[in-house]
């Protein structure tokens, strides 16, 4: 099996060269939109492509407004913001995700509490969280969700969309519901992912999506708040420093943030953007090459979610055990295909081992026996 995987994905890439886990391409359009972005010297945040990056990547998605920003980290913080999240709060969160989903948390003021994560879907647990609320917290006379020992305010829960998988969107909405809890969403990896027809992101009051090197489409760097009308103008205009805009004096009415997309990396988004449908469509195809590989395998394809559509942003398999892991990743990184393990569990990461946690068996299980896959698409797609 195992030299069968590595004869795929050497042709399915058409190299013999070292083969990465994901990374851009790029072609004629994206070359013609940065060049016209830097002969027209709006290279900064001030410029026609960052208002038509947001534009298009409202219309995708189906959320009312789009915020270009500089990246996931500031989008999910400053989503975070927006639903009130403040110092002293908790915010429910997964330990199976990149550590800017609680950095974004702690830059708030706030702290997280670990909740277990599904097998099916390796995001947030919404059967899990209701345990830790039922045993953890109460309702106060205001109808806040509070800390039983601390009494702090459970103010929010950032699921993650783990590989692109959508989370189990209408359940966790419903607990949020029960419990007065906000839902923002960390759709960092999702881009082109759907629950039951409708795009991940589009949940909650907001949501954060990434555009680093290695997501679905790129920026270079860049991220994107998705939210209402009305949020959407705040959301803009802490992210422009607060500057109030009919002043000519630099007058800022609240201490906002510098974090602005520059127009040059939304001319990059704006031609990825044409290419995303077909981006999705060869990750999609990929997915179901890898899967077909593992069927009769001592490893489980991490397949999409019953009742979603995932764009497959980094497929994985999971082993039996650790030592079938980590000869996998030998293996395969061996032969020149870069193989990656799961992240380390943020309540295993120094500054967030004393926050609170529930039972996290399936995060710790799966955290020893996930392999993330070759994921790119291939340059042939954009020519």
């Amino acid at each position: 099996m195992l030299s069968q995987l590595v004869e795929f994905i050497r042709e399915h890439y058409s190299t013999k060269e070292s083969i990465p886990l994901h990374s851009p391409v790029f072609g004629a359009a994206e070359e013609a939109l940065v060049l016209d972005t830097l002969r027209s010297t709006f290279v900064s945040s001030v410029g026609a492509y960052v208002d038509q990056f947001e534009t298009q990547l409202a219309a995708f998605t189906g959320a009312e407004k789009a915020v270009a920003v500089v990246n996931g980290t500031a989008a999910l913080h400053i989503a975070l913001r927006l639903v009130g999240v403040k110092s002293g709060d908790l915010v429910l969160t997964q330990p199976l995700s990149f550590i800017a989903t609680v950095n974004a948390i702690r830059y708030c003021g706030a702290q997280p509490v670990f909740i277990d994560i599904e097998r099916a879907t390796l995001s947030l647990s919404p059967m899990a969280m209701e345990q830790w609320l039922t045993e953890q917290a109460f309702m106060d006379d205001q109808g806040i969700c509070r800390h039983r020992d601390t009494n702090a305010v459970i103010r929010a829960c950032v699921p993650m969309h783990t590989f692109g998988h959508p989370a189990d969107l209408n359940s966790l909405m419903s607990v949020c519901a029960r419990w007065n809890i906000a839902l923002v969403e960390d759709a960092a990896e999702a881009l082109g992912s759907y629950r039951g027809g409708r795009h991940v992101g589009t949940w909650g009051k907001a949501s954060a999506l990434s555009f680093n090197g290695n997501k679905i489409i790129t920026t270079g760097g860049g991220g994107a708040v998705l939210t209402d009308t009305q949020s959407a103008v705040w959301v803009k205009h802490m992210t422009t420093t607060a500057k109030v805009p009919e002043r000519q004096d630099f007058t800022h009415d609240d201490v906002g943030y510098n974090y602005r997309l520059p127009n040059l990396n939304a001319a990059l988004g704006c031609a990825q953007m044409s290419r995303l449908l077909a981006y999705v469509q060869e990750k999609r195809l990929l997915a179901s090459e890898y899967r077909h590989i593992f069927q009769d395998s001592p490893y489980s394809f991490v397949d999409e979610p019953e009742g979603t559509q995932s764009n497959f942003w980094l497929n994985a398999i999971v082993a039996e055990d650790r030592p079938a892991r980590d000869f996998m990743l030998q293996e395969t990184q061996a032969k020149g295909i870069q193989t990656r393990p799961a992240w380390r569990l943020l309540h295993q990461q120094s500054m967030y081992e004393e926050c609170l946690r529930g039972e996290l068996k399936v995060a710790e299980d799966l955290a020893e026996r996930l392999v993330n896959l070759p994921s790119s698409v291939r340059r042939s797609t954009v020519l």
